[in-house]
């Protein structure tokens, strides 16, 4: 069966100290496998939607891995192509007092020669959703090739296009990566920013300063962490919906599932204040984990949260998604 949403982006493994505490005084390392879109990609697949990767690999055991694993999760993984004269990309995980720091080894990746071939495919053509990121724009000059086409020239004319700004300082500043990722969140139909990578990128203090640099998407998302999220449509009012009260482990991966929660709730036909919820309850479980995915709520759990009044909303959805079985 053809997809309904296809995401676009490079996935790694990831080398983690097995317990904690500064890379460089580790004897053993975790190994696992971390990319945004494809995080995207298998929080929509356990959501019960029909989701594509579409990616390069190394033809290497690094390579194999990336692929179970996304696999695994429920996301369709035909169309990755594994390239047999580049490497998987990969990236360690170095805990410290001041939060974690990443170290990335993808220049040359097989994910970086990613171009506008790739979304040429016939299996592509009926999907309703493209989701991409501005990762991706920092990785080459065809990978931002492909950003260009499919926001420009529309490579997958029936589907709505979504753009998740995902500025990552150690791939590239913010002075330079801020007029791209502005231009390119501009032409995409719904973009996803953090209030705290809007303000580094764009000097922008608040969603509705975000909102007005960005005029031309017809839905503006802006995440303020555990404060909540603000979703802007360029006809009518904002609605806000603050976050659930969650313990934080880690906060990798959150904003993927909330991305994955919020563009369901968009292929469901619901309203803005239940897609902002859905991406809250997704977002959750994740936040709660030391990994960059974690199950999402089951059915009944999110039915019933959405169902909520707003009074009742923080406290109770916050109950249910500790209490439900998808935890």
């Amino acid at each position: 069966m053809r997809p309904d949403v296809v995401c676009v982006g490079e996935t790694m493994v990831v080398l983690a100290p097995a317990g904690g505490g500064p890379l460089e005084h580790s004897a053993r390392l975790t190994v696992g496998v971390g990319g945004a879109e494809s995080n995207v990609a298998g929080g929509l697949a356990r959501l019960g939607h029909r989701a594509a990767w579409v990616s390069r690999v190394g033809d290497d055991p690094f390579g194999r891995r990336v692929v179970a694993e996304v696999a695994a999760a429920g996301v369709d993984v035909s169309l990755v192509t594994v390239d047999p004269d580049a490497p998987t990309g990969l990236y360690l995980k170095d805990p410290g007092p001041d939060g974690t720091r990443v170290h990335y080894h993808r220049a040359g990746s097989a994910a970086s020669r990613l171009g506008v071939p790739d979304l040429a495919r016939p299996g592509l053509a009926e999907a309703r959703l493209l989701h991409l990121s501005g990762i991706t724009a920092a990785l080459s000059g065809t990978c931002r090739d492909l950003l260009e086409h499919a926001l420009t020239g529309r490579a997958l004319p029936g589907a709505r296009v979504s753009f998740d700004v995902n500025h990552r300082p150690a791939l590239w500043p913010a002075g330079r990566a801020g007029p791209v990722l502005r231009d390119l969140a501009d032409r995409a139909d719904v973009v996803l920013v953090g209030l705290d990578e809007a303000a580094v990128l764009w000097s922008a203090g608040d969603p509705a300063a975000v909102r007005a640099l960005l005029p031309g998407p017809e839905l503006v998302v802006v995440k303020d962490g555990p404060v909540g999220a603000t979703a802007l449509p360029c006809t009518g009012p904002a609605v806000f919906v603050p976050a659930l009260p969650v313990d934080v482990v880690e906060p990798v991966g959150a904003g993927d599932a909330f991305a994955a929660g919020f563009l369901s709730g968009l292929l469901r036909g619901l309203d803005l204040r239940a897609c902002l919820r859905l991406g809250h309850l997704t977002a959750a479980p994740v936040l709660a984990v030391p990994g960059d995915t974690a199950p999402p709520p089951d059915a009944e759990t999110i039915a019933r949260a959405l169902a909520l009044s707003d009074a009742a909303w923080t406290e109770q959805a916050s109950m249910q998604v500790r209490g439900g079985s998808g935890r």
